[in-house]
């Protein structure tokens, strides 16, 4: 499975996708929690990294932050600016944010790394914190499990990641990790959280 391969899979699905979760109302109620608490701690510019259609990135914007949604799916990008055309959006992806190196002050990656394959992991790990200032904060969201392994997702294959062995990734990319959490919602695949700082 290649970055290509993952991209074309989500354009070919774009207009469903952004039908079922694009707006702030899909997201779960812990994670809006969550995410306001980790946003309250930042200071500077914040990437979105796998915005999709800008949900999140317009939440963290209403919360105050100076967020910029990056998506390497042009249809989410053209669906973001069309539903909240006060954000910033364009085309990029996890492994070159196109920011300078120490610039910012926090990453979400929110769901944006459940396509990476596991021994290819480290390089976007790597790019947040390239990108990161010192004391700047990153949150990660993910499928989590017993072990590492893929599955069949809705748009292509997909991982799962036990907690501590994505934690020991982000430790390894230079991260200090604060908070680590896990919950199974009704009709959902276990969730894992994973908040850090540079």
């Amino acid at each position: 499975m290649t970055f290509e391969s993952v991209r074309s899979s989500y354009r070919a699905r774009a207009d469903e996708y952004v039908a079922a979760l694009g707006s702030v109302d899909h997201l779960a109620a812990p994670d809006l929690v969550l995410i306001r608490r980790w946003a309250g701690s930042l200071e500077g510019p914040v990437i979105d990294v796998g915005c999709g259609p800008g949900q999140w990135t317009h939440h963290l914007c209403c919360l105050g932050v100076a967020a910029e949604g990056i998506d390497p799916v042009a249809e989410f990008i053209d669906s973001a600016r069309s539903t909240y055309p006060d954000g910033r959006y364009r085309v990029g992806h996890a492994e070159d944010l196109g920011a300078e190196a120490g610039r910012l002050g926090g990453v979400l990656a929110w769901y944006s790394l459940i396509h990476t394959a596991p021994d290819r992991i480290s390089a976007p790990l790597a790019e947040f914190a390239r990108c990161l200032r010192a004391g700047a904060g990153l949150a990660l969201g993910f499928f989590t499990g017993p072990r590492v392994e893929s599955f069949e997702h809705a748009i292509t294959t997909a991982y799962y990641w036990p907690t501590d062995v994505l934690a020991s990734e982000v430790e390894s990319a230079g991260f200090a990790l604060t908070h680590i959490e896990t919950r199974t919602d009704p009709g959902r695949r276990p969730h894992g959280a994973i908040l850090a700082t540079r």
